[in-house]
């Protein structure tokens, strides 16, 4: 799982702040914690949005094609169905284009949500570490 790495156990006293005493993962003491980066979310989301548009010249791509092939088949029973066929793949194409769209911004959102709740945590540790002098 890229962008968390899990260190075998957290202790409350890690999350006041860098440099306590054998805090973090290189302090030495053994000082284990969790770590959350929005770089693999928002990676996620690049690869959705290119795919997004990348599928969007497909329909028309399959369209200019299909005209072709139907000039050469007039009045054969194939027509038929390769015209069910082209409709089927232009539904693909369009649901995997929206999914795609849609999956982007869902990732983003986790990435911000993830960034804030982890905000909110180290907060509400420091107001904890402040009233116990940090112990």
């Amino acid at each position: 799982m890229s962008g968390v790495s899990v260190v075998s156990r957290q202790r409350l006293s890690d999350l006041g702040g860098a440099g306590g005493a054998g805090g973090g993962a290189g302090g030495g003491g053994g000082g284990d914690e969790l770590k959350h980066s929005d770089g693999p979310w928002l990676q996620a989301a690049g690869g959705a949005e290119s795919l997004h548009t990348l599928l969007g010249p497909v329909r028309t791509e399959l369209e200019t094609a299909h005209e072709g092939v139907v000039m050469g088949t007039v009045g054969l029973e194939a027509l038929a169905e390769l015209g069910a066929v082209r409709e089927s793949w232009q539904r693909r194409i369009e649901a995997a284009r929206g999914e795609c769209g849609s999956l982007a911004g869902k990732l983003r959102a986790v990435a911000r949500a993830q960034g804030v709740t982890n905000e909110t945590v180290r907060s509400s540790f420091a107001r904890v570490a402040s009233r116990t002098g940090g112990q």
